[in-house]
């Protein structure tokens, strides 16, 4: 119980400690953001709790896989976000990102990419 409290509080610290940041430093905040650090973080905890080497590395991979139609959301918000609103450019941008999802999940199929 201890260490899955240890985890939480890592985690949160690492979120926190970012958008403290981004307050400061519009630049800063978002290269901070933009490293996997979650990513980083889950794999570090896989490790340290003794999973295969195996799940590990296909933890990684996937993650590649799934950072990629995540990306046109971050050109799309912007521009969502002055004509819309907070909310609403949130939201589009979600389904912005599934539907890219969906169809490059499509598009790496036939190649063996299992994402879905």
């Amino acid at each position: 119980m201890y260490w899955i409290i240890t985890k939480y509080l890592i985690t949160a610290a690492v979120v926190v400690a970012v958008s403290e940041v981004a307050k400061r430093s519009d630049r800063l905040g978002a290269l901070l953001a933009s490293l996997p650090l979650v990513t980083l973080l889950a794999l570090t905890w896989l490790y340290v709790e003794k999973q295969p080497a195996e799940k590990i590395a296909n933890h990684a991979w996937y993650t590649f896989w799934y950072v990629v139609p995540t990306l046109p959301m971050f050109l799309a918000f912007p521009a969502l976000l002055a004509r819309f609103g907070f909310w609403p450019a949130l939201g589009l941008s979600a389904v912005i990102t599934i539907v890219c999802f969906a169809v490059f999940a499509a598009c790496v199929k036939p190649f063996g990419i299992r994402l879905l």
